[in-house]
């Protein structure tokens, strides 16, 4: 039944079109009225933005980027960066529990044996290889919800490699959003001269992969081989004492 839920709130989603309304494009037009609605009632739109990314995250839509940018812009790098990791584990540990009792253990059983041996070494050395795809943004996060699920990882690693391997990503999202100002003027002088021309496709080019910038990429990928370093030190050790037996 919460799987049925779910499939029915993205094919809702979908289907009206709502998924649209989580692009830079909209919220650059609901931008000032959204700063007037925090201003006005702070604690209640915090509130509002932690239902709309938990939400988001467990309909598995691919939008965690761009709300936690969002939350940085809204309410301050700080506040927005741990909000954000918060909301982005609660919503991952809701999906992950609806796909692991409804599905992932019914189909890992059905699977090949070689899926299963490579399900059982991930088990091994879960939180490593779970905190390093969190830590790079490469593998999207919605499908690392899913694998985790259908590997069949205990709740508490899941829990405790998501949360800490978000907390990078997050704030650096948030730290970014929360200087959006200038980028979106600039992007509104943009559209207001493409309009003027009589343009026929005036849309914004600013996305969450342009907050994606190589410092960032780079400092997070040295914290996912970090991630990596405990499987590696124990292959290496085991592989001495094999050459040495």
């Amino acid at each position: 039944m919460p799987l049925a839920v779910i499939l029915a709130g993205v094919v809702a989603v979908f289907a009206t079109g709502l998924h649209r309304s989580l692009s830079f494009e909209t919220f650059v037009d609901y931008q000032v009225r959204l700063r007037e609605l925090v201003e006005a009632r702070w604690l209640q739109m915090l509130g509002l933005y932690v239902l709309v990314y938990v939400a988001a995250v467990t309909l598995s839509l691919p939008a965690s980027a761009f709300l936690t940018a969002i939350g940085g812009y809204l309410f301050g790098w700080a506040i927005g960066g741990t909000v954000a990791s918060m909301s982005a584990t609660l919503g991952a540990t809701c999906i992950f529990l609806i796909a692991k009792t409804s599905v992932g253990q019914s189909l890992l059983r059905r699977a090949g044996s070689r899926i299963q041996r490579f399900a059982e070494g991930f088990k091994t050395n879960a939180f490593s290889y779970l905190l390093f795809l969190r830590l790079m943004p490469v593998v999207p996060f919605w499908l690392t919800n899913l694998a985790a699920a259908f590997f069949g990882l205990r709740l508490k690693t899941f829990v405790l490699a998501t949360q800490i391997g978000m907390i990078p990503a997050s704030f650096a999202f948030a730290f970014a959003g929360s200087g959006l100002d200038d980028v979106i003027a600039a992007q509104q002088r943009v559209r207001a001269e493409c309009l003027s021309r009589g343009g026929g496709d005036c849309a914004l080019e600013l996305s969450a992969k342009s907050l994606l910038t190589p410092r960032l990429m780079i400092a997070l990928g040295i914290l996912g081989i970090l991630a990596l370093a405990p499987i590696l030190v124990r292959r290496w050790q085991g592989r001495r004492k094999r050459m040495s037996a």
